[in-house]
Protein backbone atom coordinates (compact mmCIF):
# COMPACT_ATOMS: atom_id res chain seq x y z
CA UNK A 1 0.00 0.00 0.00
CA UNK A 2 1.33 3.53 -0.86
CA UNK A 3 0.77 6.51 1.19
CA UNK A 4 -1.23 9.28 -0.63
CA UNK A 5 0.97 12.13 -1.57
CA UNK A 6 0.22 15.94 -2.74
CA UNK A 7 2.04 17.97 -4.68
CA UNK A 8 1.89 21.42 -2.75
CA UNK A 9 5.38 23.59 -4.21
CA UNK A 10 7.61 24.07 -6.94
CA UNK A 11 10.72 25.71 -6.42
CA UNK A 12 12.99 26.27 -9.67
CA UNK A 13 16.83 26.39 -9.15
CA UNK A 14 18.75 27.37 -11.68
CA UNK A 15 22.26 25.33 -11.68
CA UNK A 16 25.44 26.90 -11.08
CA UNK A 17 28.42 26.12 -13.07
CA UNK A 18 30.28 25.58 -9.79
CA UNK A 19 27.49 23.25 -8.58
CA UNK A 20 29.72 20.37 -11.06
CA UNK A 21 32.48 18.82 -9.92
CA UNK A 22 35.63 16.75 -11.51
CA UNK A 23 33.33 14.49 -13.04
CA UNK A 24 31.62 16.95 -15.15
CA UNK A 25 28.11 16.83 -13.49
CA UNK A 26 26.07 18.48 -10.36
CA UNK A 27 28.06 17.09 -7.22
CA UNK A 28 25.86 14.60 -5.68
CA UNK A 29 25.44 16.94 -2.43
CA UNK A 30 24.19 19.41 -4.38
CA UNK A 31 20.87 17.39 -4.70
CA UNK A 32 20.48 17.47 -0.82
CA UNK A 33 20.85 21.06 -1.07
CA UNK A 34 18.02 21.73 -4.22
CA UNK A 35 15.83 19.94 -2.44
CA UNK A 36 16.62 21.72 0.84
CA UNK A 37 16.14 25.04 -0.65
CA UNK A 38 12.68 23.84 -2.06
CA UNK A 39 11.76 22.87 1.25
CA UNK A 40 12.25 25.98 2.69
CA UNK A 41 10.71 27.85 0.03
CA UNK A 42 7.44 25.13 0.71
CA UNK A 43 7.43 26.35 4.38
CA UNK A 44 8.11 29.90 3.44
CA UNK A 45 4.63 29.79 1.69
CA UNK A 46 3.00 27.49 4.19
CA UNK A 47 3.78 29.98 7.43
CA UNK A 48 2.32 33.11 7.46
CA UNK A 49 4.99 36.04 7.99
CA UNK A 50 3.30 37.75 10.96
CA UNK A 51 3.72 34.16 12.59
CA UNK A 52 7.12 32.76 10.57
CA UNK A 53 8.74 30.69 13.18
CA UNK A 54 8.40 32.29 16.46
CA UNK A 55 8.07 29.55 18.33
CA UNK A 56 8.12 26.82 16.20
CA UNK A 57 10.88 25.42 13.98
CA UNK A 58 11.34 22.50 11.82
CA UNK A 59 14.23 19.61 11.74
CA UNK A 60 15.14 17.08 9.69
CA UNK A 61 15.13 13.58 11.64
CA UNK A 62 15.99 11.42 7.77
CA UNK A 63 16.55 12.13 4.20
CA UNK A 64 16.98 10.26 1.34
CA UNK A 65 17.77 10.67 -1.88
CA UNK A 66 17.81 8.10 -5.44
CA UNK A 67 19.93 9.61 -8.21
CA UNK A 68 18.42 8.72 -11.24
CA UNK A 69 20.67 10.39 -14.06
CA UNK A 70 23.22 13.11 -13.88
CA UNK A 71 22.36 16.66 -13.36
CA UNK A 72 25.02 19.35 -15.96
CA UNK A 73 24.95 22.44 -16.32
CA UNK A 74 23.67 24.71 -18.01
CA UNK A 75 19.50 24.71 -16.85
CA UNK A 76 16.94 24.94 -14.02
CA UNK A 77 16.29 22.31 -11.69
CA UNK A 78 12.70 22.12 -10.86
CA UNK A 79 11.97 20.87 -7.46
CA UNK A 80 8.62 19.40 -7.04
CA UNK A 81 7.82 18.93 -3.44
CA UNK A 82 4.85 16.40 -2.08
CA UNK A 83 3.24 15.84 1.32
CA UNK A 84 2.24 12.54 3.01
CA UNK A 85 -0.40 12.56 6.19
CA UNK A 86 0.78 14.53 8.57
CA UNK A 87 1.27 12.88 12.14
CA UNK A 88 1.09 14.69 15.60
CA UNK A 89 4.64 16.61 15.19
CA UNK A 90 5.87 15.46 11.77
CA UNK A 91 5.22 15.23 8.29
CA UNK A 92 6.76 13.13 5.15
CA UNK A 93 7.95 15.18 2.81
CA UNK A 94 8.72 13.78 -1.02
CA UNK A 95 10.88 15.59 -3.74
CA UNK A 96 11.16 15.03 -7.08
CA UNK A 97 14.19 17.02 -9.41
CA UNK A 98 13.30 17.87 -13.21
CA UNK A 99 15.58 19.45 -15.35
CA UNK A 100 14.27 22.31 -18.14
CA UNK A 101 11.15 20.49 -19.62
CA UNK A 102 12.26 17.17 -19.04
CA UNK A 103 9.54 14.95 -17.67
CA UNK A 104 11.28 12.20 -16.56
CA UNK A 105 12.61 13.14 -12.96
CA UNK A 106 17.08 13.19 -12.70
CA UNK A 107 16.16 12.12 -8.91
CA UNK A 108 13.86 11.51 -6.33
CA UNK A 109 13.78 12.07 -2.45
CA UNK A 110 12.27 12.33 0.96
CA UNK A 111 12.88 13.50 3.99
CA UNK A 112 10.92 13.49 7.61
CA UNK A 113 10.24 16.79 9.23
CA UNK A 114 9.59 17.19 12.87
CA UNK A 115 8.10 20.63 14.22
CA UNK A 116 10.15 21.70 17.40
CA UNK A 117 9.48 24.51 19.80
CA UNK A 118 12.35 26.65 19.29
CA UNK A 119 12.92 27.26 23.02
CA UNK A 120 13.56 23.37 24.48
CA UNK A 121 13.98 21.94 20.90
CA UNK A 122 11.94 19.16 21.73
CA UNK A 123 9.35 17.60 19.04
CA UNK A 124 5.98 20.01 19.00
CA UNK A 125 2.54 19.82 17.99
CA UNK A 126 2.29 20.70 14.60
CA UNK A 127 0.51 24.11 14.94
CA UNK A 128 -3.59 23.99 13.43
CA UNK A 129 -3.05 26.76 10.84
CA UNK A 130 0.13 25.13 9.34
CA UNK A 131 -1.45 21.63 9.92
CA UNK A 132 -4.57 23.21 7.92
CA UNK A 133 -2.32 24.61 5.28
CA UNK A 134 -0.18 21.22 4.91
CA UNK A 135 -3.80 19.05 4.27
CA UNK A 136 -5.53 22.13 1.74
CA UNK A 137 -2.51 23.77 0.00
CA UNK A 138 -2.70 23.79 -3.82
CA UNK A 139 0.91 24.11 -5.35
CA UNK A 140 2.17 27.07 -5.11
CA UNK A 141 5.67 28.00 -7.33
Amino acid sequence: MTEERRLIHVERIPIRWGDMDAMGHVNNALYFRYMEQARIGCFDALVPRGEAWQSTGIVIVNASCNYRRPITYPGTVEVRVSVGAPGGSSVPTYYELHVDADPVPYADGAAVVVFVDRRTQRPARIPGAIRERLTSARATA
